[in-house]
Parts: C-alpha cells; sequence; structure tokens
C-alpha cells in the first residue's frame, strides 16, 4: 500500500472520529455553562439532577459545551471557589450552583468574576451571616414558593380522605417553615372546604434539629404512625428517607418535597415539588437571549408555574386531576392568602379554625 493512500486513510479515520466525538461528548465543545454541585451525585433525583437535565436540555438543543463539577471538600469555602475557577479556566460563561449551601460563595464569587454570569438555586448570596445579602448585576438568584407547594399537599392530602397527619421537619430554616406553614393552611382549607367537623383534622408538627437519615428520626416516625398518623409530610431532606422506611415497616404513607420522591419508596404518596428543571432552563434560555435577570431575586410560585405536585405520579385515589387543577388555579389568581415564616413565628399562631395542631418542640 503506497504512503498516500496510507495518509489518506489516517486522515478519513480521524475525520470520523473527530465528528463521532464533537456528537456525543459534552465536553468536546468549550464548556460554556458549568453546573457545580457539593452534596449527592449528579443523578441525585432532586436540585443537582434537575438543575443538570435543564442545563443538558438546552444545551444541547443549542449546540453550547456543558460539564459538571464537583467540590472537594464541602466543609472549605476556598473548595468551592477552587470548583469556579477550574470551571472558569474552562471556559465557562455562566455557572449554575444548584442549593443554598452555595450562598456565601456566590456572595463572593459575583464580584470576583465580574465577566462570569451566576445563576444560585434555592438561594440568594449572603456572606455566611444571614444578615448581609447582595445579588450582583451578573447573579441571577432563584426562590421557590414552598408555602404554595406545601399548601397544595395538605389540601390534597385532606380532600384524599387523611386525617390524622404530621409534618416532620428537618432543621427551622426558612424554606421548611414555609413547606411545613403551606401544608397546615392547605389542610385547613381543605376541611372547611369539606365541611369537616372541628377538630377532625389532627397534625402532629416538629423539627428535627438535622437533616440526617438517622436511627432516632426513624424511630420517631416510627412511634407517630404507631399512635395513628396516617401521612407525614417531610421536608427533612436526609431525614425524610427515615421517615419513608418507618412507614414502610408501618404500611402508613410520605409525602415527599423538592422533587418528585415517589422512587424513593412506594410510601411517598406525592410530593411538594419545585419545578427545578423548568427553572433552570428559562434561566439559562435568559443568559442566551439577553433577558437575564441579574441583579434580581426571583420567586417562581403558581403564578409562573415554579411548583406543583407530580399528578402522573401520585398516588391519589380520590383527588383528581381536576381538583388539582381547580386548586392550582386558585393559587394563580392570588385568591388565597397563604402565611409564610415572614408573617408568623411559629405554627401555632397560624389562623386555624379547622385543625388542630399538637406542636412538638
Amino acid at each position: 500500500m503506497s504512503k498516500k493512500i496510507v495518509l489518506c486513510i489516517l486522515f478519513i479515520i480521524s475525520i470520523f472520529v473527530f465528528s463521532c466525538t464533537k456528537n456525543t461528548n459534552t465536553d468536546s465543545n468549550t464548556p460554556e455553562i458549568a453546573v457545580i454541585i457539593d452534596l449527592g451525585s449528579i443523578n441525585d433525583r432532586s436540585f443537582n439532577q434537575g438543575s443538570w437535565e435543564g442545563v443538558k436540555s438546552y444545551a444541547e438543543k443549542h449546540n453550547i459545551g456543558y460539564k459538571y463539577y464537583r467540590v472537594s471538600d464541602k466543609r472549605d469555602m476556598d473548595s468551592y471557589l477552587n470548583a469556579i475557577d477550574t470551571a472558569v479556566k474552562d471556559g465557562a460563561k455562566l455557572v449554575v450552583t444548584p442549593s443554598y449551601m452555595f450562598e456565601p460563595v456566590i456572595y463572593k464569587a459575583q464580584d470576583i468574576y465580574t465577566n462570569i454570569h451566576f445563576i444560585l438555586i434555592d438561594g440568594q448570596p449572603q456572606d455566611g451571616t444571614y444578615s448581609n445579602y447582595k445579588t450582583s448585576i451578573n447573579t441571577s438568584a432563584i426562590l421557590y414558593a414552598e408555602e404554595e407547594a406545601g399548601f397544595l399537599a395538605g389540601y390534597a392530602i385532606v380532600k384524599e380522605g387523611y386525617t390524622n397527619l404530621g409534618v416532620m421537619g428537618g432543621i427551622d430554616i426558612a424554606p421548611v417553615i414555609r413547606f411545613s406553614y403551606g401544608f397546615v393552611q392547605g389542610a385547613e382549607y381543605a376541611a372547611t372546604e369539606m365541611g369537616l367537623p372541628l377538630g377532625l383534622v389532627k397534625i402532629n408538627y416538629t423539627y428535627l434539629g438535622n437533616f440526617n437519615a438517622a436511627p432516632e428520626n426513624q424511630e420517631l416516625a416510627s412511634s407517630w404512625y404507631k399512635s395513628g398518623i396516617q401521612v407525614i409530610f417531610a421536608p427533612a431532606g436526609g431525614a425524610a428517607n427515615s421517615v419513608m422506611r418507618a412507614a414502610e415497616e408501618n404500611n402508613a404513607l410520605v409525602i415527599g418535597v423538592d422533587a418528585d420522591q415517589s422512587f424513593e419508596s412506594p410510601t411517598v404518596i406525592t410530593s411538594a415539588m419545585k419545578m427545578i428543571r423548568e427553572s433552570v432552563y428559562n434561566s439559562v434560555a435568559s443568559f442566551y437571549n439577553g433577558t437575564f435577570n441579574g441583579g434580581r431575586t426571583i420567586i417562581l410560585n403558581a403564578k409562573l408555574n415554579g411548583i406543583g405536585l407530580p399528578m402522573s405520579a401520585s398516588k391519589f385515589k380520590v383527588f383528581t386531576k381536576d381538583d388539582y387543577d381547580i386548586i392550582y388555579n386558585t393559587l394563580v389568581n392570588r385568591t388565597i392568602k397563604i402565611y409564610k415564616d415572614t408573617d408568623v413565628k411559629t405554627a401555632e399562631e397560624l389562623p386555624l379554625d379547622m385543625v388542630t395542631i399538637n406542636y412538638i418542640k
């Protein structure tokens, strides 16, 4: 075989390999969009996966390079900044960070990397003290109306026929409180609408003080189920897995949060969701189409399609899609006042007539 033929064959092979790589490898283009995670895996079926899928969907549709990075040490602020620095050196123009854990990181990074844009999911940039907040023009902060998501879950579960309920929150931080307050008020609204007897709907209510999948959390949940609690709403992070294990042992039910958690356990009847994938996709799109909401915090509520229940995956037998659409549109039209953490200090202060709360400190 002549030298010219050999070279020609090698050239053709190199073009073929390059072509295949360009079409299948997300790193083949300069990764203009970076997703940075610290806890869990990229396929955690929650914030990480929702953010990654939102980026992936937009990037592949528009042939834009994208990549995710992992923080090497979640206890060290420099590790977070190093991950951002690596992404920037790789060519990132837009950095997406899922979780409030990135609040103090973005507070610093937005002023260090002034030519880079940031999308902070479920948080606002703050200095670590929760007293000094600043969202620079190159940052868009996205929050969700957890009180509305919780309201839908509480409303649906009472409409489904359950009246002995529990709220087992993790740590009493703002998102957890909003989820919990909303749930109680949703139960109240449904009980009123249905004309149930006063006090028929009872709710055990507590904060665990942690987000851990721990034996003590499972034991507490199990004791609640054994006492007659039928369903526990669990805005509790990893502790929700302990609640699910207890539900499995006691033939009871759980309501998940943040993402559709039905994959976690057959006991999950529904989930109070934040539409993470959709909101990340739309935020990335805003960067590329020139409508980036820099310097602002956006609260995604029902009106903005930011929250909801996964009706196709929910295990309701009584509460229908039509029922859901009616109550959802009520939230869209803002005809219901839902109290949140900035309105009352404790769940005991919520304006309730139909529901009895057993507040456990």
